[in-house]
């Protein structure tokens, strides 16, 4: 999976924060994972009505509230979560693209988008980490959208997720190599 540059938006507001390596570059390989997930849609379920530019943004900034909670960068946690959505809130951002900071981590709540459940799916398969509960899911809302057997679109849809999930220790080694604290920061 190759980084693809994340909207203009999202680095720039990435920025602002004060977000450090670490962060950044992990926002660039869940966004790269999020691209080829709807690169796979736009093929296999042409179409599917799907914001793609809130997918993108979603991925590049779903953890952007680590910058408030630094100790979640290399740690458990999930005060993140709401600190991320009122930080983008605070700056403008529309709720429908700031809420992607709290639901990434609540994917089975009740009322979660199509686009919420990608950017969680791309933020766990970059690392190469499956998880069925989410995949059901993601499989039922497409089946039920294109109309087809559950058992097809999870077939494609495994397909897809095993060929993201080449490649995941590289991606891991890529982002550890990346400063846990902000430039000019000494850490």
């Amino acid at each position: 999976m190759d980084v693809i540059a994340v909207p203009d938006e999202a680095a720039r507001l990435l920025a602002d924060a004060g977000a450090p390596p670490r962060l950044v570059a992990h926002g660039d390989l869940v966004h790269g994972a999020a691209v080829a997930l709807l690169a796979w849609l736009a093929d296999r379920h042409p179409g599917l009505p799907v914001d793609a530019g809130a997918v993108r943004f979603g991925a590049a900034v779903h953890d952007i509230g680590k910058t408030e909670h630094p100790g979640e960068l290399t740690g458990p946690g999930r005060l993140h979560e709401a600190a991320g959505e009122r930080l983008l809130l605070s700056r403008g951002v529309p709720a429908r693209l700031a809420g992607f900071c709290a639901t990434h981590g609540d994917w089975s709540a009740e009322g979660r988008t199509l686009e919420d459940l990608l950017v969680s799916l791309s933020d766990k398969i970059w690392k190469g980490a499956r998880v069925e509960g989410l995949e059901l899911l993601v499989t039922r809302r497409l089946a039920e959208a294109a109309e087809l057997p559950a058992w097809e679109v999870f077939a494609s849809l495994d397909d897809v997720l095993r060929e993201l999930a080449d490649g995941a220790d590289a991606r891991l080694a890529h982002q550890a190599r990346h400063a846990v604290a902000p430039p000019g920061t000494g850490g």
